[in-house]
């Protein structure tokens, strides 16, 4: 199978911020239809698509977010100007000189703005860059501003996808090629051995409150988190800190800063690869943390859960890449785990 990135783009390229997943959702909702037996939501966002297995007694969670990381207005100065707090993790340094859209009454443009290097003191030129030193430029005076701006409006980042050789380049790689593997992995899906809850969540850059929901709600014996992980195969990195590397076959989580992935479910993953000759590397993430945690302990009685990540460059950036044989096998990997489970020996021992 080959990556479609006609739809990976739509899913990406779509604004998305946490609370606000709206044109995500729908974008979901209309590339799900005809793959699942049953189709619900529930009252913070998340969506359910559910396939009926032979055996109704367990039921698989499978969790992909929607949410990209944002902004939220919080005030406008006499100019016109906006100050902003984020929504999920950023690195100051990467808001230098980009374009943002303002999702008020309409949708504007606006740019990233600091204080010009020219007129900086030393001492400025050398401190570490701050949220707070930034401002959005919409380039309109304030009395047409606020016409279409209010403080509480959301703001998203304005890239478009491209291929990049054999990667894909965009914003919000994390998490809407996830968002992409989930819709593509519910189309091929057959047989399985339990009923299975493809769930596309909300809120998960904010402390993954909508996984958190949909475990309680499903309560379910296995789970799987579909996230991106940090792939820092670049220059001057040591090979104990590049976590996974670009092109090096979709990861099989260990852990990480909120998950110590079940041990049964880690030797699964790594047996469904091997027999189906998918290529895989481990993945341990020191900081960080996926919808993962939220399957694992928060249905009544855990669930045994471990997660498919997607090797990622340039994390919680504009320009965040992964690898087209990575995303392929990924949903190869996740497709079989699903479609495998009851063959596998679950006890503990």
């Amino acid at each position: 199978m080959k990556t479609n990135v006609k739809l990976l783009a739509q899913i990406c390229e779509v604004a998305g911020a946490p609370g606000y997943e709206q044109r995500v959702r729908e974008l979901v909702l209309k590339n799900i239809k005809g793959s699942a037996d049953k189709i619900e939501q529930d009252n913070i966002g998340n969506i359910y698509a559910i396939k009926k297995g032979k055996d109704s007694s367990k039921r698989v969670m499978i969790a992909a977010h929607m949410d990209e990381i944002g902004f939220m207005v919080k005030h406008i100065d006499e100019n016109g100007f906006l100050r902003f707090h984020t929504l999920g993790g950023f690195d100051p340094k990467t808001l230098t000189a980009q374009r943002v859209i303002v999702h008020g009454k309409k949708d504007l443009i606006g740019v990233m703005g600091s204080k010009p290097i020219h007129i900086m003191t030393a001492e400025e030129k050398t401190k570490h860059v701050q949220i707070s030193d930034f401002f959005i430029d919409l380039g309109l005076p304030y009395k047409e501003v606020i016409k279409y701006v209010s403080v509480g409006d959301v703001i998203t980042r304005d890239r478009q996808l491209i291929e990049m050789g054999e990667c894909v380049n965009c914003k919000s790689i994390d998490n809407r090629v996830s968002v992409y593997i989930l819709i593509e992995t519910l189309k091929l899906l057959k047989d399985c051995p339990y009923d299975v809850y493809a769930v596309f969540s909300v809120q998960e850059e904010v402390g993954i409150r909508g996984a958190n929901v949909a475990a309680h709600n499903i309560n379910p014996s296995f789970g799987f988190g579909l996230d991106t992980t940090i792939a820092y195969d670049l220059p001057d990195s040591k090979p104990e800190e590049q976590v996974t590397k670009l092109g090096g076959g979709v990861a099989i989580k260990l852990m990480d800063a909120s998950t110590i992935c079940d041990y049964r479910m880690v030797k699964y993953q790594k047996e469904i690869a091997t027999k189906f000759k998918i290529k895989w590397q481990p993945e341990l993430l020191p900081m960080g943390g996926t919808d993962t945690a939220g399957i694992q302990r928060n249905g009544k009685t855990g669930a045994i859960a471990g997660a498919v990540s997607i090797p990622t460059r340039h994390l919680h950036q504009v320009i965040e890449m992964a690898h087209k044989s990575d995303i392929e096998g990924a949903v190869l990997l996740l497709k079989h785990c699903v479609e495998n489970l009851h063959k596998f020996d679950w006890s503990l021992k």
